[in-house]
């Protein structure tokens, strides 16, 4: 599996700044999308359909969520409330020959569904992962430690984009004891629209190249 290009956004947290990422991303690349599993839908319609709207994605480049759970909660214990059953079989890498950028639902280690975790469904996939991170106080550790929780699964890091106001430091921090690259720094919007991650887009310079060498 993983045999088509693409990435897999994954974050230090819950809110973290994902799915602006992956609509940067998707609109730079000129790729396709897909969330795997989207909880949350009592509350709000989704990252589907605001990834649509941030990139201008056009029909032919979206794929639909293999799971659609009404909770906000991980994907474990919302498929559990509504009495679905999610398997790790359940998913496999959409076909096609343009590139992909593939969301998961939390962080690294969110629960799937029965010993199973997010980066479960990494590996299965096969992407390189894309680790968005806060800038703020705090995120040097949760960022260490996501990174050393994908090497020993075996998913290689592209490498870390960083969202939030300044942080410089501490991205620096983040790359040196790492040994990761941080691919760009999204500063907070005053606006999330598509004209403001049309703007986003030149914040990202370590993505020229899909898919580079992975650490």
């Amino acid at each position: 599996m993983g045999m088509r290009r693409g990435v897999f956004v994954t974050g230090t947290d819950t809110g973290v700044g994902k799915t602006v990422v992956a609509a940067c991303l998707v609109r730079r690349w000129d790729a396709a999308y897909w969330k795997p599993v989207q909880t949350g839908l009592a509350e709000e319609a989704g990252d589907t359909g605001t990834v649509v709207q941030l990139a201008g994605l056009p029909p032919g480049r979206v794929h639909a969520p293999r799971h659609e759970l009404a909770a906000p909660l991980s994907p474990e214990a919302a498929a559990a409330r509504q009495g679905v059953t999610i398997r790790l079989e359940d998913f496999t890498l959409p076909a096609g020959d343009d590139p992909i950028v593939v969301e998961g639902a939390g962080g690294v280690l969110v629960p799937l569904c029965a010993g199973v975790l997010m980066a479960d469904l990494m590996h299965r996939l096969g992407l390189p992962a894309v680790l968005v991170a806060r800038s703020g106080l705090g995120t040097i550790n949760h960022t260490l430690l996501s990174v050393e929780a994908l090497r020993a699964r075996g998913i290689a890091i592209l490498g870390v984009v960083i969202v939030g106001d300044d942080g410089a430091e501490n991205a620096a921090a983040i790359s040196r004891f790492g040994l990761v690259r941080v691919l760009g720094h999204v500063p907070r919007m005053a606006r999330v629209d598509a004209a403001a991650v049309h703007e986003a887009v030149a914040c990202l310079p370590g993505m020229e190249v899909l898919c580079a060498r992975s650490t």
